[in-house]
């Protein structure tokens, strides 16, 4: 009869950790020999890491650390939501449209003033999509996250605005939400509404994009900008192509995303079929978002 297998938890007790074998590395006598780059263990090597033939391995890196992360915290499923980093919450929105009416009280003859002061009426009216936002969150995190259970977790691109308030309402409720960052030249710090156990930081969009999907239950765009409308095309394009399953793709908003994309000149100049319009739907409010996500998957509303 042969020996049955050692238990997993036996072998990684024979084996050393790469913990340990860099801690040993280190006990080296100092020398030219042992203080050459060359001597240096390759993972804890951090210039080797990062020479350009090395991106391959960094692809990798950042692929696999936000998704051990996610396992580890149990993700099973999230809702992704997208939107404009620019939209404020009501309240500064106000406070801001109140500052633009004294700039320009001061100076009525400036286009300039006057300009700034259209924009924060118009960013006033903009702000509900923040409360939509966060409301549409709280709806799905008080629903799918019960007894430890992570389905449908918020996951934002981490920024201000949308994001923002993505997050925070489901950390009003005290639900997970996770924040997928970016490393922009402009410095972009995460959000207080984030759990910090699932703040992640990418380098490469490409991958950032990749971990938006790959537990994603349903797609949520808000108003945003070139950020917002790359995401949203993408995901149709993957749904479009067949490379992801179909999933709720829901636009709120239809006054903005009427004006801003006329997908009925795409499909009469034959650019994309009747069909490709099905792909997605449009709603006014996150509850009807909510609704929309609700009905694709039967779940209680």
């Amino acid at each position: 009869m042969n020996d049955p297998e050692p238990p997993p938890s036996f072998l990684h007790q024979t084996y050393p950790s790469a913990a340990k074998g860099l801690a040993d590395s280190r006990k080296h006598a100092i020398s030219p020999q042992t203080a050459s780059p060359s001597y240096h263990l390759a993972f804890a090597d951090e210039a080797f890491l990062l020479r350009d033939e090395m991106r391959g391995v960094r692809l990798q890196l950042e692929f696999q650390k936000a998704d051990l992360i996610q396992i580890d915290q149990e993700i099973e499923s999230t809702i992704v939501v997208f939107g404009g980093a620019r939209v404020p919450d009501p309240a500064v929105a106000q406070a801001r449209l109140i500052e633009a009416e004294a700039v320009l009280a001061r100076a009525p003859d400036d286009e300039q003033a006057l300009a700034g002061m259209e924009r924060a009426r118009r960013m006033v009216a903009t702000s509900r999509y923040y409360e939509e936002a966060r409301e549409l969150a709280r709806m799905a995190s008080t629903t799918c996250q019960l007894n430890g259970h992570c389905h449908f977790v918020v996951a934002t691109g981490g920024g201000p605005g949308i994001m923002e308030a993505a997050n925070r309402g489901a950390h009003d409720c005290g639900a997970k939400t996770i924040g997928h960052n970016i490393v922009l030249p402009h410095e972009q710090e995460p959000n207080p509404f984030i759990t910090p156990e699932l703040c992640f930081q990418f380098h490469y969009f490409a991958l950032r994009k990749m971990h938006f999907l790959m537990r994603a239950k349903a797609l949520i765009c808000f108003p945003g900008g070139y950020g917002t409308m790359d995401e949203l095309f993408e995901a149709l394009t993957l749904i479009q192509t067949g490379k992801i399953d179909p999933i709720p793709v829901i636009l709120v908003g239809r006054t903005f995303w009427n004006r801003v994309i006329d997908f009925e000149f795409l499909v009469a100049e034959g650019m994309i079929s009747r069909t490709d319009v099905d792909l997605f739907r449009m709603v006014e409010t996150g509850a009807e978002a909510w609704n929309e996500i609700c009905t694709f998957y039967s779940l209680p509303s």
